[in-house]
């Protein structure tokens, strides 16, 4: 069996398309079609239902691409394994945009050995995206984050994707802001207090689950004003410059808030449980950087989280 054929067929599923398909691995569109009907041949089965609207994938193709991806990450492997007869360094993570998770990432680059090949991928991106990476674009690692009261539904969505998931922790969002906001005085802070302020949120490109009986995440409905970031730097800069502005978000290192001259607080009327979970596919055993990276993580958690305790 032509490895290279797997690798188009996996491409396909992930397109849904034969010409996107095509376009992503550079060759032509004719030339795919033939290498996928070749492949069908020589195995008995039809991989892709053609119709109107694209590439479908039949039970036996499941069953096929389930296994090609699987046969493709452990080629992936033994090459990245002898390659210029030394180990590469692999390491990919798709997260949350949260600050214990980057600044866990960053204790854990600062770990790794300078010599030798490294190939170390870190996006941030919402828990849909994140999906989707580690299922399709080999990313090995993800997090996501969801609302506890969803728990059953995630787990079970996750299940029915094959990945293996473990929580890493579960929490309270917090409300971040300047210290020269209009909420830096008060004693006590609800969610009537935010309407006349600027709510700043992260863009997740990727359409979200769709949760049964889903309503939206914020209390009061949108907010009147409000900016969406598609990059971390940024948010700290407006926070600091903006004393308008604030944010949802999990517990922030405390070298972080005195950098930008930001503090966290709690609100009183919004008490929702969030939880951030791992996950990677069923069949991926997890490396040796994986363990350095999830030991990073549960450090870096602890830490961040027993100071805004205090």
């Amino acid at each position: 069996m032509n490895l290279l054929y797997l690798k188009y067929a996996v491409e396909v599923a992930a397109c849904g398309s034969i010409n996107k398909a095509a376009e992503k691995l550079y060759i032509g569109q004719p030339n795919l079609s033939r290498a996928i009907k070749e492949l069908e041949s020589s195995l008995g089965v039809t991989i892709f239902g053609r119709s109107s609207k694209g590439m479908e994938i039949t039970p036996d193709g499941e069953i096929f691409l389930g296994y090609a991806k699987s046969i493709l990450k452990q080629v992936d492997a033994v090459e990245g394994l002898f390659k210029s007869g030394r180990s590469a360094l692999r390491f990919s993570l798709a997260a949350p945009a949260a600050s214990y998770i980057g600044e866990a990432f960053a204790s854990f680059v600062g770990l790794m050995k300078q010599d030798g090949e490294a190939r170390i991928r870190y996006r941030e991106c919402g828990e849909t995206d994140a999906v989707r990476r580690v299922l399709q674009d080999d990313f090995r690692l993800g997090i996501i984050r969801y609302p506890a009261a969803h728990d059953r539904y995630y787990k079970s969505l996750l299940e029915d994707k094959q990945l293996d998931y473990e929580l890493i922790c579960e929490f309270r969002y917090l409300l971040i802001f300047s210290k020269n906001s209009p909420l830096a005085g008060k004693e006590r802070i609800y969610t009537s207090d935010l309407r006349e302020l600027t709510m700043i949120t992260h863009a997740d490109p990727a359409q979200p689950f769709s949760l049964p009986d889903q309503k939206k995440d914020e209390s009061d409905g949108e907010p009147s004003r409000s900016i969406v970031v598609y990059e971390r730097a940024s948010q700290f800069s407006i926070l600091e410059k903006d004393p308008t502005t604030y944010m949802w978000v999990s517990p922030v290192p405390r070298e972080t808030l005195g950098k930008y001259g930001l503090e966290t607080r709690e609100c009183e009327d919004d008490r929702r449980l969030f939880k951030d979970v791992m996950i990677h596919e069923t069949d991926y055993r997890l490396a040796e950087p994986d363990k350095l990276f999830i030991s990073e993580l549960c450090r870096v958690k602890r830490e961040v989280f027993d100071e805004n305790r205090k």
